[in-house]
Formats: structure tokens, sequence, C-alpha cells
């Protein structure tokens, strides 16, 4: 399995598993509705995330050869590329509906976990689509 592979593994099963914490926290109603609460609630998944992050990647570097961890060649880019454009759209419809819509029908704290919401969905778009043009190979 590629270097870049591994690290898009990472990301994503942290991601998923912080997420769904987060969120199934949100709707068991175990985070007040306080921006405050939301806030406070998101920051420490979020930190734990980027800990458990940080630590897998410098397990993965450390027990990689630097040849795998060499500058991204042009399939790395693309692949890249297209896991970013793909997920750039998921990123604008739900700027849209929390930007536009939302405000004139919802509470705060629901516009604020819709706006977590989509940049996650978005990001985990980002990684599954990156994960599955290594497994499949990139054909663009």
């Amino acid at each position: 399995m590629a270097y870049r592979e591994k690290t898009a593994w990472l990301t994503l099963v942290c991601m998923i598993v912080a997420y769904v914490i987060y969120f199934s926290l949100v709707l068991s109603g175990q985070v007040g509705p306080r921006l405050l609460d939301i806030v406070w609630t998101f920051g420490i998944v979020a930190s734990i995330q980027a800990i458990v992050v940080i630590v897998g990647h410098v397990v993965l570097a450390v027990s990689s050869d630097a040849d795998e961890r060499a500058r991204p060649d042009e399939r790395d880019r693309a692949i890249a590329r297209r896991g970013g454009s793909a997920s750039y759209y998921v990123l604008l419809v739900g700027t849209i509906i929390v930007g536009v819509v939302m405000p004139f029908s919802d509470p705060a704290p629901k516009i604020v976990n819709s706006a977590l919401l989509a940049i996650v969905l978005a990001e985990t778009l980002r990684h599954v689509l990156i994960v599955t043009s290594y497994r499949r190979g990139w054909h663009g």
C-alpha cells in the first residue's frame, strides 16, 4: 500500500470515528443548545482527532522508506485533484444551504452543526475518492 494511501486511510478512519461520535452526541441531546457548548464539544473531538492523526502520520513516516515519502508524482497530484474537485461541490452545496436557506428558518445551533456536517462530508468524500483511486487505480 502506498504511503499516501495509508495516510488517506488514517485520516478517513479518524474522521469517521470522531465525527460519528460528535454528531451522535449532538443528535442524542448530550450537547447543550448554546453555541459555547457546541464549540467546546467540537473542539474536544477535533483536538483528539488531530492528535491521533498527527501521531499516526509520524508512525507512518518513521515506518516507511524515504522513497515512499518522496514528492508526489503526477498520479498522486491527479488523485488529490480529483478528490478535491469533487468534494468542492459537496462543500459548495452545503455552504449554500447553510448560508442562504437555513438563516431564514433554523436556529443558530442547527446552522452551526449543519455547516460542520457539510465540511465533514466534503472532507470524507475527498478521502474516500483518494483511497478508491489508489485501490482501483487512477483512470482519469
